[in-house]
């Protein structure tokens, strides 16, 4: 059974409980700077064992000192749905742990 497509206005209200997040065309979207490039490589690893456990796979990008990712839902047409919401609440969660910005 196919995830549910979000409003565009849900998505919204989620995501301003979100600090830094962003809706694009794209899906939802986040960048976050770290101390390291060690720290944006650990983090990584962080959010791809996040990904494995909820069966949700983003966009994740590592850049020299930054972690950028784009979370949509495939199965959904590409559109954000709550599986996105709740990646992107657990990603908050551990940015937090790796002093991302």
């Amino acid at each position: 059974m196919a995830a549910e497509a979000l409003a565009r206005d849900v998505v919204e209200e989620r995501l301003g409980r979100l600090p830094g997040w962003a809706l694009t065309d794209g899906g939802i979207t986040r960048t976050y700077q770290l101390a390291s490039h060690f720290a944006a490589a650990a983090m990584v690893v962080h959010i791809a064992q996040l990904q494995e456990e909820l069966n949700h796979h983003s966009q994740l990008t590592l850049g020299y000192h930054s972690v950028s990712l784009t979370v949509n839902t495939h199965d959904a047409g590409g559109a954000v749905t709550e599986k996105d919401i709740e990646l992107a609440r657990r990603v908050e969660a551990t940015a937090a742990g790796h002093a991302a910005k």
